[in-house]
């Protein structure tokens, strides 16, 4: 069975020594009192959590997967996750970072970020189950009425109720314009909803009394398309007006999907035949409402595969580390052995820094757009807000696709490792295989992230984020220009920094010719600015290591050595990357589609 050490140490390093974050939050009024301590402790036991109650559980809960109980509609979880969240639940986990007036900790985001990383490393699939509960509450926090909030949120906070996000259907994944579920008004204001809703994350189980489900649906009189949707707040069991449980809301699960991995958490189809809801924000402005279940969606699933990437990078290292296989091709390295352990093969140890490099850089961008988050919802000063919420605009639908398809590619890597055996089920690498391979799909396809971030994010305002961020980075270089240690990681940058203004400017004039080059264009340039940020916060961090070489630390050694790495071995997948872009359109229509 795999094993998981919370990485607490590296946490650690990014928390105090690259961002120094609790003098950034003390600026803040909310978070003023914050300390090293309170952080440290926070994330100690948060990893004692996730490593001595959901890891365990995580290989066998894939086997055993959920249960439908065709006649009664309900799901049972795979044995011992009720009693794991029940634990989570005696342990104000789920408060953790919520609004103290709804019974929350009013801790930092940043701290939850962390806790949810090491989370997903232990059991992702366990770990939907609550994560969907912070986007449902939110939504409801930003667009509930007073009288939602009061029902809704104490109850998402405490964890006693879970959340969902319930958009897809069988005709429409991603073009919700198309979606037909039916809202019709009732004298009381309230709404019966009709239609029926497929993929949906923890729809339904045992883990908790009652689940709170955010319904997108049409209004009688709604418009066509996208302007014409309404979120409603559907809750399986209808509360009274005390928050006890009443009547069962007609909202059932007709099926679970069988799936390629993530088999601990149930995918549930889900039908609603007349269910009981209350429209949540305006009429016809369902999905701007959404959007903040959904970007917070995102950044989980960025989370999610960081874990995978961090808990498979773990278990190859030491398997590397113990088997033999073969002689060095420089000589024997384990003379008193029949062959040398794996991890002496240049290739092996190729593959292990990949996944330790994006792990590690998928850290500092993850804390750093938490950090960012914790700005914008606590700051008094209007600039900063607005500084803070373009960044993590521009940086979501990064966060979103690149860490997942890191993630693919680094879970691969840590299986093929493993050789045969990392084949096998027992072993458990096949399982952080399948696992990730979702994170690249839900939530939006990586597709549909790298459209949002070239058209909307960066075409949109002609640039106008992107050189925001970018004079980030070029504050970093200019001020690191002079320091010959630092050379080796901030000519890269600076010359990245080049190329991605270019690229920019060359695709924004071409999609003034033809829209669809920002199509043949995007996967790639989302690529190559996941690397530019990725460059930026591993320069930041050789800096500081650098600064502490010569502490007698071996930390600060293995952090300069795979920054080293990701700069000789990984940036420059961006040289193809963007002559890949550049090719346009005509490579990719060129053939009649008869013809496919």
């Amino acid at each position: 069975m795999p094993h998981y050490t919370p990485p607490l140490r590296d946490m650690q390093f990014v928390l105090h020594e690259l961002f120094n974050v609790v003098e950034q939050l003390k600026l803040l009024p909310k978070h003023a009192e914050i300390d090293a301590g309170t952080v440290n402790a926070v994330l100690e036991e948060g990893g004692k959590f996730a490593a001595e109650v959901l890891a365990p559980l995580n290989q066998a809960g894939d086997e055993q997967g959920c249960t439908l109980d065709q006649g009664t509609h309900e799901v049972t979880a795979p044995a011992g996750f009720k009693e794991a969240y029940a634990k989570f639940i005696e342990g104000g986990w789920p408060a953790l970072s919520a609004d103290p007036a709804f019974g929350g900790q009013g801790l930092p985001i940043l701290l939850n970020q962390c806790l949810y990383e090491m989370l997903n490393s232990a059991n992702q699939a366990w770990t939907m189950y609550p994560g969907l509960s912070h986007g449902a509450y939110e939504c409801l926090h930003a667009h509930g009425t007073e009288e939602q909030k009061s029902l809704y949120l104490p109850r998402l906070t405490s964890g006693k109720w879970t959340g969902t996000m319930c958009l897809t259907e069988s005709h429409c994944g991603t073009d919700l314009g198309l979606l037909r579920t039916k809202a019709e008004p009732q004298p009381d204001g309230s709404y019966k909803l009709t239609g029926q809703k497929i993929f949906i994350s923890a729809g339904e189980h045992d883990l908790a009394e009652n689940i709170v489900h955010l319904v997108l649906a049409r209004l009688p009189d709604a418009p066509q398309g996208s302007k014409g949707i309404s979120l409603f707040v559907v809750p399986k069991f209808l509360p009274k007006a005390d928050g006890s449980l009443g009547a069962r809301n007609p909202i059932f699960c007709t099926g679970l999907e069988h799936k390629m991995g993530i088999h601990g958490n149930a995918t549930a189809q889900l039908n609603l035949d007349g269910a009981t809801g209350w429209l949540v924000g305006e009429p016809n402005k369902g999905l701007p409402a959404m959007f903040v279940m959904m970007n917070a969606a995102r950044l989980g699933v960025g989370n999610q595969s960081l874990g995978l990437t961090e808990v498979a990078y773990q278990n190859a290292a030491a398997y590397a580390k113990e088997r033999i296989q073969m002689r060095s091709l420089s000589g024997p390295k384990a003379k008193d052995k029949p062959a040398d352990p794996i991890i002496v093969h240049p290739d092996v140890r190729k593959m292990l820094l990949t996944a330790r490099a994006f792990a590690e850089g998928g850290r500092a961008l993850s804390i750093h757009i938490a950090l960012l988050i914790d700005t914008y919802l606590a700051t008094d000063d209007d600039e900063e807000r607005k500084n803070a919420e373009d960044e993590v605009a521009l940086l979501t639908p990064i966060v979103k696709a690149f860490l997942t398809d890191n993630a693919w590619l680094a879970t691969s890597h840590c299986l093929q490792v493993f050789g045969g055996h990392g084949y096998i089920r027992e072993w458990g690498m096949e399982q952080f295989v399948r696992d990730a391979r979702i994170n690249m799909i839900y939530e939006g396809t990586n597709t549909i992230q790298s459209l949002d971030l070239l058209g909307r994010k960066v075409l949109a305002d002609n640039g106008a984020k992107l050189k925001k961020f970018g004079k980030r980075i070029q504050a970093f270089v200019e001020g690191e220009g002079v320091n010959e240690a630092m050379q080796e990681f901030v000519n890269p940058l600076a010359d990245l920094g080049d190329k991605v203004t270019k690229l920019t400017t060359e695709l924004g004039m071409k999609a003034f010719g033809n829209a669809d080059e920002v199509g043949a264009a995007a996967v790639d340039y989302l690529r190559v600015l996941g690397h530019l940020t990725f460059a930026y916060f591993w320069a930041c961090m050789a800096k500081e290591a650098l600064a502490r070489k010569d502490s007698g630390d071996p930390f600060y050694a293995a952090k300069l050595a795979t920054a080293r790495f990701y700069f000789a071995k990984l940036l420059p997948e961006t040289a193809a990357l963007i002559r890949s872009a550049r090719a346009g359109l005509q490579p990719l229509m060129e053939m009649d589609e008869a013809l496919f």
